[in-house]
Formats: structure tokens, C-alpha cells, sequence
């Protein structure tokens, strides 16, 4: 028995639908057990530090309780994003009925010898390029990898910059990386920071707006979208802003200054970066003014008593609203705005503007591959897009229902779930995408969790109470939970993702997982 081993529980004490933490010389780990095997991990989600024990522990998966990823009972690898590396491993003896862990971690797998082909490129650095990458690497490829963005930054984690980098709780330098600053050169993955002028398709060939050329055997499209800036006068004018990149963020920060608090910002658009992002201004007092067409925010998304909820939030913390409102234009002084000018003659006074009018798929540069109008990139169930080309994320048009259209759904969680269908497939799988959409958005340290996809829904079902932001929230079409949102019921949504991703699930089924883990049963 290894010296360093440490005695942390009773097998007949540990169950198999429960995790438990444990601390073995300030080594936060997880125990697992699967029959009469118990495995040890580390205790916390290598995404964002979600306490794995408080999620999901079922078929054969640990579910992270706060975004959902999701890792292999027996090994530890992941198997669904966000967290794009596996968890580390501790070696367990197990001695009649003592569990006993050593609190140094595992090696992981020793790295094969990398070759330069065949040659797979991934253009875009975001969500999805990350995971492609990474995914790329844990299926076997050897082959050569570049990666390209026209952001100096290393992937990071675009949630935080509504989210967290507004509100100051976050600076933008301190915005996390997706993967480790060495993983890229540890792994053999060439990143090249250029703006691609054209892509062409039957080519095989990127060139870049600088010059030049790169030719490649696959390649994974994963260029997300770019925000739609609207044709409204006064746009060009300073102290207006997007927020997609992390350097828009930081200019939003610095155009606030040290007295956030004296700062009026007006939002066009009531889409979740703007709300997000106004939800984390007035944590530093900013007044702030949402202005939208919309009669209610999130109405499509979740329907009108559910958007009236969000609204009713905001207002409480000070936010104000002009909906169903029309823009004509923003006024200066000296090249900076002063004010938002609406049709019916108001005028909203602003110190800074954010355009939160929605974004397109950025896929201008494609040539050789019919797009859909709004430049979308149809694929099929294993994301490929042409021969020698995969497509993943907000630009990917995909079938995530057999009996339904295709479609295309902006989510964060879901580029990375397309990357990694997609980078298997690149290896040579044959992987449908089969995934449960999934994300989260952030309201006054409110966190509301969104599972699957509701385009029409004929039934509204609620445990909880929705303006105490405590519930559960089934949306029914046909007896079919079709989407599920909630707020402060983590370890409820991590089983119900599973559920969802096993089949189809009715809301008496759902509301039966809801109130076993409300009473911890499991």
C-alpha cells in the first residue's frame, strides 16, 4: 500500500447514484462508485470550479450542477462540454470495507508522435475551435492542426464578458482561457492570428487578407457571428459599442471610467447580451436604460409570463425600459453621443450606447458553398457541410429534430457540442449530433438555465414560484417536455438533461425527477 495513501470512507457507506467530496492533503477530490470499484477524481469542474458532487450521477456520467458538463463515470473523460479537458485521476485501494486515496494525481496519456499530415484546419478561435481542437486531439489525430482567429487572445471564455466584465467582478485581462496558455504547444496545435479573406470550398484553400494562402485536407468552420450594427444615424459616433470580443468589453470598461456610477448607457435590443450586460451595470450603479421593439423581453424565447418576470427583475434593480419603442437616430456632441432620439419624440440621454440589435453568421468570405439567405451553412446530423468541410456553432444549420426543419440556434454550449461531433467525424466516426441544447444566462446573481428547444410549446408547467426566481419550468408540446428553464435547482436540471438526452420525457416524468431531488432521494 502506498505510503501516502489516506483512509476517506466506508464503501458500504457510499452510494452509487451520489458522489462525495472528500479532502485528502488539501486535495479537493471526488469518489465515485460503480459496484464494488470506486474511482477518484478531482472534485471540481475543470471549466469553471462547479462542485461536481452536487450535480448528476447517473448512467454511467458525472453532470456538473452548474453548465452541464459532463464526464465518463469510468474514466473521467469528457464527454460533453463546456469543459473541454478530463478530470484528474487518483489512484483508490479498496480494502474490505475501507476506501482508501493517495492525493497524488495520475499521469495522464503520454502523447503519440505528432505528423504534419494529414493537415486539418479550424477557422474560428472561439468556443468551437477550442473544443474542435481539443476533441481532435482525444480522438487519436496525430495529423497536423492550425488554428485560426483574427483575435490576438488565445480562446477564452466569451460568457464572462456580459456576465462578469461590466460589473467589475471580472476584468477583461482577467476573462478565463478555454484551454491552458501551453496546452495549444503542448498538443501540436499551430494558432495563426489573421483575418481569412476568402475561403474556397472546392479548393481546399484559406487566404488571408494580408496574403497568402493555406491549403488543408479538412477543415472545420467555427466562425460564430458578427453583431448586426443597425442602420440608425449616429452609429459611428464614439462611446458606441458592440460586445462580441473581448476588446470590445474592455473599451465599454474603460469608457465607464472610475465614476461608473455619474455614466448614463442606453441598450438597443432586449437580447440577452444586452440584458446580461445591463444587469451587470447596475451593479456598479450605472443607469441604465433598455430601449427594444419588443412588447416583452425574452417573449420568444420563453413566452410572455415568463418574460414579464424578467422585466419585473430588472425594474426592482433599477433598470428602465422603453419597449415597443423605435430608434431614429443617436445624437452627438463633439463625435461622441449625448442621446438616443425615439419616433415618438423622446429623448434618452446617453453617455455610452450598446448595440444589442442581434448578430449574423460571419461567413461572408465563403465561396464554392450555397448559404442560406441570412449566410447560415447547412449541415447534415454529422455537421458536415461539403466534402473536406465541417461547419459547427452559431453558423451551423442543423437538424436537431428528424420530423422538424433544420435550424440554427446560438448558443455557447451548443458550438461546442457541434465541434466535437464534428472533430470525431473529421477522425473518421460516424457521430450524429444527439445532444440536449443547453445555456445559461446571469441576472443580479440570479442564474436561469435554459435545457433543449421550445419554438412553439402548448402548455406552461411550473414547480416553484417564478417571481421568487425559485422553479422549475416545463415547456409541454404534444405531452412532450420540449425545453426546460429554471432558476436555483441545479442538481433537478442535471438529471433532467440526462433524461431529456435518453428520449422523449412527459411532464409528469419530469416533475418526478424534480421532486426526488428536491427531497434527495435520488
Amino acid at each position: 500500500m502506498p505510503p501516502t495513501a489516506r483512509h476517506v470512507a466506508q464503501l458500504s457507506q457510499l452510494r452509487e447514484d451520489r458522489a462525495v467530496r472528500v479532502v485528502v492533503d488539501d486535495e479537493k477530490i471526488l469518489l465515485v462508485r460503480d459496484g464494488d470499484t470506486v474511482r477518484a477524481y478531482s472534485a471540481d469542474c475543470p471549466h469553471a470550479g462547479g462542485p461536481l458532487e452536487q450535480g448528476a450521477l447517473c448512467h454511467g456520467r458525472i453532470i456538473c450542477p452548474w453548465h452541464k458538463g459532463t464526464f465518463d463515470v469510468s474514466t473521467g473523460n469528457v464527454l460533453e462540454p463546456p469543459p473541454l479537458v478530463p478530470l484528474e485521476r487518483y489512484t483508490v485501494i479498496v480494502d474490505g470495507d475501507d476506501v482508501m486515496v493517495t492525493p497524488d494525481k495520475l499521469p495522464g496519456e503520454t502523447e503519440p508522435a505528432r505528423t504534419q499530415e494529414p493537415h486539418f484546419a479550424v477557422i474560428g478561435a472561439g468556443a468551437a475551435g477550442a473544443a474542435a481542437c481539443a476533441a481532435l486531439r482525444e480522438s487519436g489525430f496525430t495529423g497536423h492542426i492550425t488554428l485560426i482567429g483574427d483575435e490576438p487572445h488565445a480562446p477564452y471564455d466569451r460568457t464572462s464578458l456580459s456576465k462578469f466584465v461590466p460589473s467589475a467582478e471580472m476584468a477583461p485581462a482577467d476573462v478565463p482561457p478555454l484551454l491552458a496558455p501551453e496546452w495549444f504547444e503542448q498538443h501540436g496545435v499551430e494558432r495563426i492570428v489573421a483575418k481569412v479573406a476568402r475561403l474556397d470550398v472546392p479548393k481546399r484553400t484559406i487566404h488571408f487578407e494580408t496574403g497568402g494562402e493555406l491549403t488543408y485536407d479538412t477543415a472545420l468552420l467555427a466562425t460564430g457571428s458578427v453583431p448586426k450594427v443597425p442602420p440608425i444615424p449616429g452609429c459611428e459616433l464614439g462611446g458606441v459599442y458592440v460586445l462580441r470580443h473581448l476588446d470590445d468589453a474592455a473599451a465599454i470598461v474603460d469608457a465607464l471610467g472610475e465614476e461608473a456610477a455619474a455614466t448614463e448607457v442606453a441598450i438597443l435590443g432586449s437580447s440577452f447580451i444586452g440584458l446580461e450586460t445591463a444587469a451587470a451595470l447596475r451593479k456598479r450603479g450605472v443607469q441604465v436604460t433598455v430601449i427594444s421593439p419588443d412588447k416583452v423581453p425574452f417573449a420568444k424565447q420563453f413566452g410572455e409570463r415568463v418574460g414579464a418576470m424578467f422585466r419585473e427583475l430588472h425594474e426592482r434593480n433599477g433598470v428602465k425600459f422603453h419597449l415597443q419603442a423605435k430608434v431614429v437616430s443617436l445624437e452627438g456632441e463633439e463625435g461622441n453621443v449625448h442621446e438616443v432620439m425615439l419616433e415618438s419624440g423622446e429623448h434618452i440621454a446617453a453617455d455610452v450606447v450598446l448595440l444589442g440589435t442581434g448578430v449574423a453568421p460571419a461567413t461572408g468570405f465563403v465561396e464554392g458553398l450555397p448559404l442560406q439567405k441570412d449566410g447560415g451553412v447547412i449541415v447534415n446530423a454529422g455537421m458536415q457541410a461539403a466534402p473536406g468541410l465541417y461547419a459547427a456553432g452559431d453558423i451551423a444549420v442543423f437538424p436537431l429534430y428528424e420530423d422538424q426543419e433544420p435550424l440554427r440556434i446560438e448558443h455557447w454550449r451548443v458550438a461546442q457540442q457541434h465541434a466535437r461531433i464534428a472533430a470525431e467525424n473529421m477522425c473518421g466516426a460516424r457521430n450524429r449530433y444527439s445532444g440536449v441544447p443547453f445555456f445559461w444566462t446571469y441576472h443580479f446573481g440570479k442564474n436561469f438555465e435554459y435545457l433543449g428547444h421550445a419554438s412553439e410549446w402548448d402548455d406552461l408547467v411550473v414547480d416553484g414560484d417564478l417571481d421568487r426566481h425559485e422553479f422549475v419550468a416545463l415547456y409541454v408540446k404534444d405531452d412532450k417536455v420540449v425545453a426546460v428553464l429554471a432558476c436555483e435547482r441545479d442538481a433537478q436540471t442535471a438529471h433532467l438533461i440526462d433524461a431529456m438526452r435518453r428520449g422523449p420525457l412527459s411532464p409528469a416524468e419530469a416533475l418526478k425527477i424534480v421532486a426526488r431531488e428536491s427531497c434527495g432521494l435520488g
